[in-house]
């Protein structure tokens, strides 16, 4: 049984294609007020919420922003394929609070910056859209 899984959800100021449509970055200190104002988060499989892995409320789960990003520790059993690291990846879901645009330069695509924004949930993904977020992912057990 592993006795926790942990890494980053989400690396702050680090920039995602989202569909080809836009560029992502996640601004730090964006999910401050949210995790003040609504503490209660999941740990999810790939987005999924038919698959919960943990919750802040439970204690399964616990969230610390620091200067790199969004850092978990998740306390989990065997039930979570990380251990052959065939899954390493994270990634979470959110509603955009605040924000700002800006215009893409010779070919990029434009930039949003998510200055504020109401965390739902982590999640662990074989396929997360940041890439950076797939070294994050660390086990113990």
């Amino acid at each position: 049984m592993a006795d926790f899984i942990s890494g980053y959800a989400g690396v702050f100021n680090s920039e995602t294609n989202i569909a080809g449509a836009f560029r992502e970055k996640t601004a730090p200190g964006a999910f401050d007020k949210s995790l003040r104002e609504y503490p209660d988060v999941l740990a999810l499989w790939n987005h999924n919420y038919d698959r919960v892995l943990g919750r802040t409320a439970a204690g399964t789960l616990e969230l610390r922003p620091d200067r790199v990003g969004l850092d978990f520790t998740l306390y989990a059993d065997d039930s979570i394929p990380v251990r052959r690291r065939d899954v390493a990846g994270c990634s979470f879901g959110f509603t955009v609070v605040r924000e700002t645009w800006e215009e893409g330069y010779d070919g990029q695509l434009p930039l949003r910056t998510v200055e504020e924004a109401v965390l739902w949930e982590i999640t662990l993904t074989p396929l997360p859209a940041d890439i950076g977020n797939a070294f994050g992912l660390r086990q113990r057990g």
